[in-house]
């Protein structure tokens, strides 16, 4: 039981272990001194997300849904990339476009059924590089979105044209994987940004970009994540248990849903997917990545309950999404089946 607000101790590691329902006491605090205040914490629910997901029009068309570029893949980790763009046709992106290696289309192709692939030109590694820089700002052309790194390797050329593309891109980007490696040591690139960007590391991968250790950034998440958002004015998913969203303006969401069977390989390519996959159809990105965060925990809840606490797969995770939107359309109907903060106000 706590007064007034719920607090943050409540609803992250470790006080989330202590607390099942917390119930919220109305003590008189009037309405408009919180507005005042302004709480820069806020905790994603399904009323906050729900309006996220609207009705589409009778006319629309795949043109009208939005078009997708995804760019990444490298030899034997061509899985990642397939994912990425799988996971966002499942949100309801209309088209997306993977752009490969040229030595890995034909296999991606066989991969591949509603997903169009673009051989790019690559360097001998099988890896791409700056020489793929002119035709990649060519696809983007028509699309609305870019979602960048899946595997993409971290060869000194790559990182070169990761760089480049987030410098120079007209749509809104979201990173994930090798392209946030490729930005260690090269965070300039984030200066004077032209288009959102969305940045979505784990936590071995921020404190590779912030040169620290994952249990110093452990330690104190959400001010990590909103002083990175705020520096460099990106959006931050910062992920593991209790997923950090931090904005641009200083404010920070937390996401309740999840649970440790997504300790799995690809989860997080998924989740760039969904993200950029939500952006192309016209959300704020805002909206987009707490949606997304929200909804790839809420699909796992679903198939550890459903399946087994562990064992579930990323791809697993991919085929529920449309199952998992049309759940948010409905009340809820009792408490989940996985550790989670049930705030009541009395």
């Amino acid at each position: 039981m706590t007064f007034g607000l719920a607090k943050i101790g409540h609803v992250v590691l470790p006080g989330t272990e202590f607390v099942s329902t917390l119930e919220v006491v109305d003590i008189g605090i009037p309405p408009a001194v919180v507005d005042e205040v302004g709480p820069k914490q806020h905790l994603l629910t399904r009323e906050v997300i729900k309006p996220c997901f609207r009705s589409r029009a009778l006319q629309s068309h795949k043109g009208s849904t939005g078009h997708l570029l995804v760019i990444g893949g490298s030899p034997g980790k061509t899985g990642a990339a397939v994912m990425t763009s799988r996971a966002a046709m499942r949100m309801g992106a209309g088209i997306v476009t993977l752009g490969i290696p040229k030595s890995l289309n034909m296999a991606m192709e066989s991969q591949l059924t509603e997903v169009m692939t673009v051989p790019l030109p690559e360097n001998a590694n099988q890896t791409l590089g700056l020489s793929a820089y002119e035709k990649i700002m060519g696809l983007l052309e028509g699309k609305k979105g870019l979602a960048i790194g899946p595997s993409m390797g971290t060869a000194k050329p790559t990182q070169d044209l990761v760089r480049r593309l987030i410098q120079t891109s007209h749509v809104p980007v979201v990173i994930d994987a090798d392209g946030l490696n490729a930005l260690i040591g090269g965070l300039e690139c984030l200066k004077d940004l032209k288009v959102p960007v969305v940045m979505t590391p784990h936590p071995g991968e921020m404190a590779r970009l912030v040169g620290t250790t994952p249990s110093q950034d452990q330690q104190e998440r959400i001010r990590k994540a909103r002083n990175f958002a705020t520096t460099h004015k990106v959006y931050l998913v910062l992920k593991g248990a209790r997923t950090v969203v931090a904005h641009p303006d200083g404010t920070a969401s937390i996401n309740p849903t999840g649970n440790p069977g997504m300790a799995s390989g690809g989860m997080g390519d998924v989740l760039t997917g969904m993200i950029a996959g939500l952006i192309v159809q016209g959300l704020s990105v805002r909206e987009a990545v707490n949606a997304g965060v929200y909804l790839h925990g809420c699909a796992a809840d679903f198939l550890a309950q459903s399946m087994g606490p562990v064992g579930f797969l990323a791809s697993d995770v991919i085929e529920i999404l449309p199952g998992q939107i049309k759940e948010l359309e409905k009340s809820p109907r009792g408490r989940p089946s996985y550790p989670n903060v049930f705030i009541r106000t009395l």
